[in-house]
């Protein structure tokens, strides 16, 4: 208990604010809706665990060349990827309470992996990458970016790779038969403004398990090709001509999940049924009797009604009679 006339010490803010993130992250959540009991087993532990996630965030301060590996490995990771656009100003994950907003936004995002990156005089263009175990920082690895260079860093090639694989695509298909796949075109970028072209035929050949081993004979035609002039597409037409049509976008299934022991699995909501008042294919003989009960009671309820109807009835026509009978005695 606190002394008379005395106030109890407040902490300062940065202690409320870890504190209230380290209540949000121990709190037991308890679904309300089955929308997020869903949401909440599938964050669950596993017997086997699903791919890793990874969370992708900036610091107080990016470089562009830490941007653009940030992006890089957004689009490589595009499926299994989370990446934040904000900057973090209380985020440094080798000092200690510098990483509470690092375990909060891994439990949001149900980030097992995360990449950080900040830019300072000390430590140019860092990259730290680390893992979590429950939400908890497992380990941490920082490293410095140097030469980076981009997937496509050159507009040339770029151009070159969309018109070659438009020329030399074949037929979509959704299924692809390993037996069919005999010729593999690769085109190799040696400069920026040069491309080797290779024609080779694909050879099976036993490998001693399931999996065959495969070689790449080179059968023609071969060629070096060097970019000179060329010509993008206008941006406007560009985007109408990459339209999708609606009816080709796949529609999210409500009620269905898909498990890769069972496969797809759905689940049908069949409402209350009335099986009291259904009809039945057959009446039984209780039905029968219990019916039939009914229908002697109520042509005996019937029988003394009509019976009582006649006595009053007669009742009435004798104290008529009587009463005429009394009147001509009285005359």
């Amino acid at each position: 208990m606190l002394p008379p006339n005395s106030s109890p010490v407040r902490p300062p803010a940065g202690d409320r604010r870890t504190q209230q993130l380290r209540y949000i992250m121990l709190r037991i959540k308890t679904p309300k809706s089955l929308r997020a009991k869903r949401e909440l087993e599938k964050r669950a532990p596993r017997l086997v665990e699903f791919g890793k996630k990874t969370l992708l965030l900036h610091g107080t301060k990016t470089s562009n060349v830490l941007n653009a590996v940030l992006t890089e490995i957004y689009h490589l990771k595009k499926d299994n990827a989370v990446k934040y656009s904000r900057r973090n100003d209380n985020i440094r994950p080798f000092e200690s309470g510098g990483e509470t907003s690092l375990e909060f936004y891994s439990l949001k995002t149900d980030c097992s992996l995360f990449v950080y990156g900040s830019h300072s005089k000390k430590r140019p263009d860092n990259l730290v990458i680390g893992r979590t175990y429950d939400h908890h920082i497992y380990d941490l690895v920082e490293l410095g970016v140097e030469n980076f260079k981009r997937f496509e860093n050159n507009d040339e090639l770029k151009h070159l790779k969309e018109v070659l694989l438009d020329l030399f695509r074949g037929k979509v298909v959704k299924n692809l038969n390993l037996a069919g796949l005999d010729r593999v075109y690769v085109c190799t970028a040696v400069s920026p403004t040069k491309v080797l072209f290779t024609h080779c035929a694909l050879r099976l050949k036993k490998s001693g398990n399931i999996v065959p081993k495969m070689e790449l004979v080179e059968v023609g035609p071969s060629m070096d090709l060097v970019v000179r002039r060329h010509r993008r597409p206008d941006e406007s037409l560009r985007k109408e001509a990459m339209k999708i049509a609606p009816e080709l976008t796949k529609k999210k299934e409500k009620n269905v999940s898909k498990d890769p022991i069972e496969g797809k699995i759905g689940k049908i909501y069949v409402p209350d049924q009335q099986v009291g008042s259904a009809s039945l294919p057959f009446k039984p003989k209780g039905v029968k009797r219990e019916r039939r009960e009914a229908k002697e009671a109520k042509v005996e309820k019937k029988q003394k009604e009509s019976e009582a109807k006649e006595g009053k009835e007669s009742i009435k026509h004798s104290e008529k009679k009587r009463k005429k009978q009394k009147d001509d005695d009285l005359a």
